[in-house]
């Protein structure tokens, strides 16, 4: 028996626009602006995650702060950071747009490094050098005040970065075309990939220099590049297609939530008559959604109660109140992709682990190569960035096209399976992670020394695997979250990719308190704490969190995995919405909607 069903995914309507210029979309846009993009991408990147690789042994070895401490300042930051893509992305749709929020989320980006820098290089501004731990100078309040405001500095630029220029790329490409949709189907691994090699490439030398030759140099070098990925973005700016701010969806959301709630008793029936305006040009990209039976309860926003509520032309006269469909499926839009979200979140728990736990582990083992030579302990997070770099690579040019010649067309993975893989990778992660930690400390306890006599190769494992966590659930995730949405909400779906990162942040700082908490009673020896990894029980963590991953598998599996945007059959068939007050506009009458209903053939 068929069941007649909505669609579930996002459909846009697009209304064709008389006054369209032609000319502007083929002058503007396209691989040649992505270019710039991907360019000023790549080198903002490389300042930043220089940072960000070796933040925890600059905090260690120069602020003389414990190591939970450090813990905590670096999640807390990096959920921050992506806490303030949110109210970039609201900024970028109200007000500044994409284009002048990347460069002023930048310029901040560029004195927050720039203050870093100077931390460095200004010996008054940390406690003095320290070789006796424990026992060392702990900072001033005013020292740790000049280093928070570095840290805010970098998360204001990032709140303008991270939610724009993945959908700022997104923007240089048609996707009302058959080739605009393939070429930002790879723009998403490529825009990962571009950046990493770079990364990789650059990150050896300047991690290094950090480490073993001087901060202030190691540095001033991302900063220097920070101001050159400016510089590229700049040169690029007359090729972008820049769209003028529409106004924040999540205005919208926020009116249609209230409205909901004014109008939650009212009953509806097939009298009932719903408020569903013509688009105008002031809508977002001129475009309308398709209605879906999902979350029903939200339509009640569109409810005329009353004919009073509405203006002599039609329009409401109290906008939290009265709210088109329009705007309510944009809200469904986002509340669709949550179950998805959660799952990102335990993901990236793990990815988290990396930077902090991992480096902290690598500091307390054998990081000699030959008699003269010391590996830093922030290279290991590019053993993530090669294991990502290798897989992309693989699965673009040799997978797709291996497969397009066997079965004549190019065949990807599905978004679920990759998602499923990329879990089980995270929970492999922290088992592998747990035993090799054992080991470690075992060993180092045995030799009565701090640093363990075992290679930091054994350490490689886990970060090659937190890189093809990433490979596999980061870049479907993001993929799920910028396709799934319509293109008036890229922003937001980028907003919501950094808020799942920032969420998996402040999880993960308040796990390790909870956790350092409760097993520090009665004078025993924490799991997690102190200046002493194997004092510790880290490995006991990491079961923990590999515990978590099985239940976020089984989640996606049972429920999450149901919310993947399913592409509408091909039997579809247009009906009328029944009691819709369409919007007068030049004094037109009112003219019919149309709505797509998809009939599942199972």
């Amino acid at each position: 028996m068929e069941n007649a069903t909505t669609n579930s995914s996002c459909e846009e309507e697009q209304i064709q626009d008389e006054h369209a210029s032609a000319p502007e979309t083929q002058e503007a846009g396209g691989w040649r602006s992505v270019y710039y993009i991907i360019g000023n991408e790549s080198f903002e990147k490389l300042a930043s995650m220089s940072l960000i690789s070796n933040l925890t042994m600059y905090l260690l070895t120069r602020y003389n702060l414990s190591a939970i401490f450090v813990v905590n300042v670096v999640q807390i930051w990096n959920g921050s950071s992506n806490v303030a893509s949110i109210i970039g992305a609201f900024i970028s749709d109200t007000y500044l747009g994409r284009f002048r929020t990347l460069l002023f989320g930048s310029i901040a980006s560029l004195l927050g490094i720039l203050i870093m820098t100077l931390t460095a290089g200004i010996h008054q501004l940390r406690p003095a050098n320290c070789t006796n731990r424990p026992h060392c100078q702990w900072p001033q309040p005013w020292q740790l005040g000049i280093l928070f405001f570095a840290l805010a500095m970098l998360s204001v630029g990032a709140g303008g970065i991270r939610p724009c220029n993945i959908a700022f790329g997104a923007d240089q490409f048609d996707t009302k075309t058959e080739k605009g949709r393939a070429q930002l189907e790879s723009f998403f691994n490529w825009w990962y990939f571009t950046f990493t090699i770079a990364l990789v490439i650059a990150l050896t030398g300047v991690v290094y220099i950090q480490t073993n030759v001087s901060w202030t140099l190691g540095f001033a070098i991302p900063t220097l590049c920070l101001a050159f990925s400016i510089a590229i973005f700049l040169i690029g700016r007359h090729t972008y297609i820049r769209k003028k701010p529409q106004g924040s969806v999540f205005s919208d959301m926020a009116k249609v939530i209230t409205a909901a709630c004014r109008k939650c008793k009212l009953k509806t029936s097939d009298r009932t008559r719903y408020y569903d305006p013509a688009p105008s040009e002031s809508d977002h990209n001129n475009v309308r959604l398709v209605r879906t039976e999902r979350f029903k309860f939200l339509e009640k926003a569109a409810i005329i109660s009353d004919p009073s509520e509405l203006n002599e032309q039609l329009k409401p006269k109290n906008v939290w109140r009265l709210c088109s469909l329009h705007q309510v499926e944009e809200l469904k839009c986002l509340l669709g992709i949550l179950p998805v979200w959660v799952t990102g979140i335990c993901c990236f728990i793990v990815m988290d682990q990396q930077n902090t736990f991992g480096v902290l582990q690598v500091i307390q083992t054998n990081r000699s190569i030959g008699k003269h030579f010391k590996v830093p302990p922030g290279w290991m997070n590019l053993f993530s960035m090669v294991a990502l770099s290798i897989w992309i690579y693989i699965y673009e040019c040799i997978y797709i096209r291996v497969t397009k010649k066997i079965n004549k067309r190019a065949t990807r993975l599905s978004m679920s399976l990759r998602i499923r893989i990329g879990i089980l990778l995270s929970i492999l992660c922290m088992l592998v992670a747990a035993i090799v930690e054992q080991k470690r400390r075992d060993s180092a306890l045995r030799a009565k020394s701090f640093a363990s006599p075992m290679s930091f190769a054994v350490l490689l494992p886990q970060f090659a695997l937190s890189g093809l966590n990433e490979a596999f659930a980061a870049v479907s995730i993001m993929e799920f979250f910028t396709t799934e949405m319509p293109e008036s909400m890229r922003t937001v779906a980028g907003a919501v990719f950094f808020l799942s990162l920032s969420v998996a942040n402040y999880l993960g700082s308040l796990i390790v308190n909870i956790i350092h908490k409760a097993t520090s009673h009665g004078g025993r020896n924490s799991w997690l704490g102190g200046h002493d990894l194997n004092d510790n029980k880290l490995d006991y963590y990491y079961y923990l969190i590999a515990a978590l991953g099985v239940l976020n598998f089984v989640y996606f599996n049972f429920f999450a995995s149901h919310f993947l945007g399913k592409k509408p059959s091909n039997d579809t068939k247009k009906v009328q919405p029944k009691n819709s007050i369409p919007n007068q506009q030049n004094g037109e009458p009112p003219q019919e909607k149309e709505f797509d209903i998809t009939i599942d053939p199972r």
